[in-house]
């Protein structure tokens, strides 16, 4: 099987990683992400259109899942098949499809475009930069609120748009990790345990949590590490989140939340509200600092340097 080379994959992903790192995701080149949300949204309309029951409706989210699941899979696989014909051609797609997948520079942007609005008194325009990238309301968030879900959304994708596609590509290569990124689309468009979704969404959510374990929790060791470089302590940073794991609806994402807060001396977590529903969540993290605008930049500098670490680590092993 071509795409199981694992030493060849991290130069691969090494590559994407480089190509993101400097142009991100050019707003002139269609992402397949586009086309699976679009994907998604045509099955999600489709079996609620013939679901009669909520248990039908449950099980269409499992076949949303396999669905999703082997599309995302199958479509790299056959491109990188059809591929080697030309050595060139197939090592050259490999990167570019892998570069699809990572998310960091458009991540570190989205963080700055809600902090340029807040630090010119424009709140109203920072709960609109925010609103797209959390699904949380914002449009009566205050300014300490919209800076903690700024700083949470890009702690948990540090996970999700970094972390989790390099493992992902890194033991599976390319069609893995596509199909990662379709299922954690997935979760972001279905995975909400409300009235809503609560049960369509039920097997994406459980899926995309079973792909997640181990990311969330290597992102969370990695942004440990990285805590003294920006004045925090690898050991304190460890405690809390070891301490505050637990303090999530997700069994994830409090892993690189908790690291986060621990690494920043900040406290994260509280009542948010999703598509009219109020959700309470634990706090993560003592407000040793408050919590303010040059956060969003800390977090920014957190997530580039622990995709940097990992990157060392994988050079190290092929080298």
């Amino acid at each position: 099987m071509f795409n199981f080379n694992i030493k060849l994959n991290i130069i691969y992903v090494i590559f994407a990683a480089l190509i993101d790192f400097i142009i991100g995701d050019p707003l002139w080149l269609p992402h397949p992400i586009i086309y699976i949300g679009k994907l998604i949204s045509k099955l999600e309309k489709f079996f609620r259109g013939i679901c009669k029951s909520e248990k039908e409706l449950k099980l269409s989210g499992g076949l949303i899942v396999v669905i999703v699941a082997a599309t995302t899979y199958l479509i790299p696989y056959i491109l990188l098949y059809g591929a080697r014909i030309n050595v060139y051609v197939f090592h050259a797609l490999n990167v570019l499809i892998l570069w699809t997948t990572f998310a960091a520079k458009s991540l570190y942007n989205a963080g700055v475009d809600v902090y340029k609005p807040l630090i010119n008194g424009d709140i109203e325009e920072a709960r609109v930069k925010l609103s797209y990238i959390v699904g949380r309301d914002t449009k009566e968030l205050s300014e300490h609120e919209i800076i903690r879900a700024t700083v949470e959304t890009v702690s948990e994708n540090t996970s999700d748009g970094i972390i989790a596609p390099v493992l992902y590509g890194i033991v599976g290569g390319a069609p893995l990790a596509v199909m990662y990124k379709g299922i954690n689309t997935m979760d972001s468009m279905l995975g909400y345990m409300n009235e809503k979704f609560r049960y369509i969404g039920f097997f994406p959510a459980k899926t995309d949590d079973v792909f997640n374990f181990i990311p969330a929790r290597v992102t969370g060791v990695l942004m440990c590490l990285i805590a003294p470089f920006l004045g925090g302590n690898i050991i304190e940073a460890f405690r809390i989140m070891i301490r505050d794991r637990k303090n999530h609806k997700s069994p994830n994402c409090a892993y690189p939340e908790g690291a986060t807060a621990g690494a920043l001396k900040v406290q994260l977590g509280g009542t948010n509200s999703y598509f009219g529903e109020v959700m309470y969540k634990p706090t993560i993290g003592e407000p040793i600092k408050n919590l303010e605008a040059n956060h969003i930049f800390q977090t920014g500098k957190l997530m580039y340097l622990t995709e940097v670490l990992i990157l060392i680590l994988a050079t190290l092993w092929i080298v």
